[in-house]
This record gives structure tokens, C-alpha cells and sequence, in this order.
């Protein structure tokens, strides 16, 4: 019978945190992405417990105006992190910009820049802000996915898939919200409901199931509905290259 015991794995993180700042960076600051969501929220406030609030940057990155900023301010204050307000759109705007209006030669011809472009790219685009704040500031970058988004390839690649260190990627949607809770992160910033604020749906709409039915089917192996199980694992073997170093040529004297 599974069991999630929050309290130990709680500990087992935080020094899991110090110990790869103890070996990776005795000095260094953590600095994270903030979204307001439930994994950005317990990535820091699992980094401010490991290494005190002092050396936890958050990079808040909205592209324009964004309409649930509030929640990442409400995080930053209440765990009392230093963080700096970046938006990207100009950024945005000007890539997009760009891609639309390159110059082509040689039979190119110019279609314009995707749908699937044009919402992966501010993801692409944050991470190389929150390095950007890392390299002025000491840091190393921390990862904020968890399990279940991993295993159905819910990310970007090198966009919010990337860091340096990684608390959650071995931890469920279900788990990730218990540590929230027994860090006393507000209720608001757990229970958001996830999404990735760019195509207007929610993480589940996206994927056509819930993550508590993926939770159960990650850790006991169960799924009672077969087409929902043939759809995660459908997704599970597609999005696996996003978890695996890039493929290299062999070279052989």
C-alpha cells in the first residue's frame, strides 16, 4: 500500500538542497522563476528553509500584463525572498517580430511563426532571464517541475525543464501540495489551479486527464479507465526525450 510521509520527505528535501548548495556552491544564492503556482511556491520556500530566506531570488516574468501577478507578489512577501520584476515583452514581441519579418534566401520561405512557436517561446525566453539574474547574482537556477509533469512531457524544453538543481522532479502533484501545506504556504498558492498561462486552458484541459488520476497510475499502477491509461502512456513514451541528454555522435578511431 503506497504512503506519502510529508513530514520526513520534507526534511529528506531541504538538506537534499544544502547539500548540493554545500557541494555546488557554498556561497551561492538559489534563484527561481516565480509563477504564483504551486511549484514555483514550494520550490522557494523549500530553498528560504534550507538556505534562509536571504539567499533566495525570485524572478517574476510576466509577458505584459498578467493577471494572477498577484499571487507570485502574494509568495514573495510571505516568505520574505528578495525578487525583481522582469517582463518580457518586449522580448517577445521582438522575437516574434523578427521571425516574422527575417530576411530568407535559397527557397525559404517565410510562414510566419507557429501557434506551437508562439506558446513555447516565452517559457524559452524566461529561462534565459532567470540565468541571466543567476550569473549577476551568485546563483544557481532551480528547476521547478515536478513527477507528474515530467512523465507526460508537460514542459518546454529548455524552457522551464532546465536548471541546475531539481527538488521536485521525483515528487507527484499530490506530494508536491502536501510539502506545500506542511510548509504553511497559503492554501490560494497550493490549490491554484494549474496553467500555464498561455494558451488560456488548464494543465488538465491540455492533457484530457487529472493529475490525481495520473498520481494514482505513477505510483501504484493503477488506471481505471483504459483510454485514459493509453493516453499517458502514449504521452510518457513521445515527451521521454525531453528527460534525456541530447543524442551524440560516437566517434571511434
Amino acid at each position: 500500500m503506497y504512503s506519502f510521509d510529508v513530514k520526513k520527505t520534507t526534511g529528506d528535501v531541504i538538506e537534499w538542497i544544502r547539500d548540493f548548495f554545500e557541494k555546488n556552491g557554498r556561497d551561492c544564492n538559489a534563484v527561481l522563476g516565480i509563477s504564483g503556482g504551486k511549484d514555483s511556491s514550494v520550490v522557494a520556500a523549500l530553498c528560504a528553509a534550507a538556505l534562509g530566506k536571504d539567499r533566495v531570488i525570485g524572478v517574476l516574468m510576466p509577458n505584459g500584463e498578467q493577471a494572477d501577478i498577484d499571487m507570485s507578489m502574494l509568495l514573495v512577501e510571505h516568505l520574505g525572498i528578495r525578487y525583481t520584476v522582469v517582463n518580457i515583452a518586449d522580448c517577445f514581441n521582438g522575437m516574434v517580430s523578427g521571425i516574422e519579418n527575417a530576411q530568407v534566401g535559397n527557397g525559404y520561405e517565410n510562414g510566419g511563426i507557429s501557434q506551437q512557436a508562439r506558446v513555447n517561446l516565452p517559457p524559452r525566453l524566461r529561462m534565459a532571464c532567470v540565468y541571466a539574474v543567476s550569473q549577476c547574482n551568485n546563483g544557481r537556477v532551480a528547476n521547478t517541475c515536478n513527477l507528474s509533469e515530467d512523465w507526460v512531457g508537460y514542459s518546454t524544453r529548455y524552457g522551464d525543464s532546465v536548471g541546475d538543481f531539481s527538488p521536485l522532479s521525483r515528487l507527484t502533484v499530490a506530494e508536491v501540495k502536501a510539502i506545500g501545506r506542511e510548509l504553511g504556504l497559503p492554501d490560494v498558492l497550493v490549490d491554484k489551479v494549474p496553467s500555464d498561462g498561455l494558451c488560456g486552458k488548464t494543465d488538465e484541459d491540455n492533457l484530457g486527464f487529472t493529475y490525481a488520476v495520473l498520481d494514482e497510475y505513477i505510483r501504484t499502477g493503477v488506471c481505471s479507465d483504459p483510454e485514459t491509461k493509453a493516453l499517458i502512456d502514449r504521452k510518457h513514451e513521445m515527451n521521454k526525450f525531453k528527460l534525456e541528454l541530447m543524442p551524440c555522435f560516437e566517434y571511434k578511431a
